[in-house]
């Protein structure tokens, strides 16, 4: 490596990467697709591998496992399950313009946070002559991503800004307005 090239590093937040990927480009990540790609394409030096596991989940464990061996720098953690409260709408009925109570049921959810450790992660790599490649639309990292390039660090965010509608008047996109 001559000194010209850069040390670099990929922090790759799961939930976000594969909802982005699934939800807005329509395909599965191959894991070991990428971490060759960003080993042989981009020289990364590191590779950060941050996601949430089910307890008991054996064949993600497995999975996980294999993705370390092959060079990922892993970062899992278990997943939290919490259901949303459910809500009561008043509405107005279009038949009769009675207003009546609609009750909807809140949903389960499972969350694993690894923004802290993605979070330490960076700020501890973050210096001059570095650069991040960032896969995340998430705008929690807005605050690492602006310390990381008030140390001298060149950081790409790796997401997508395209658009789905999820119903008439209204669209999603998984890439943060605060990273835009």
């Amino acid at each position: 490596m001559d000194s010209k090239t850069p040390v670099r590093y990929a922090f790759i937040d799961v939930q976000n990467t594969e909802g982005t990927v699934s939800q807005l480009l329509g395909f599965v990540v191959d894991w070991h697709k990428l971490y060759r790609y960003l080993k042989e394409q981009w020289n990364c030096e590191k590779i950060f591998f941050y996601s949430g596991i089910e307890q008991g989940n054996g064949d993600k464990t497995n999975e996980y496992l294999d993705l370390g061996k092959l060079g990922y720098e892993m970062r899992a953690k278990p997943y939290t399950i919490y259901k949303n409260p459910g809500k009561v709408l008043k509405i107005n009925c279009p038949k009769c313009a009675n207003e009546i109570d609609y009750k909807v049921e809140g949903n389960i959810r499972w969350k694993s946070n690894c923004d802290a450790e993605l979070s330490v992660d960076a700020t501890n790599l973050a210096k001059e002559g570095v650069e991040f490649l960032m896969f995340t639309g998430d705008g929690d990292f807005e605050y690492v991503i602006r310390n990381a390039v008030g140390k001298g660090v060149k950081v790409y965010v790796v997401s997508s800004a395209k658009k789905i509608k999820v119903a008439p008047r209204y669209s999603v996109s998984r890439f943060s307005t605060k990273l835009r």
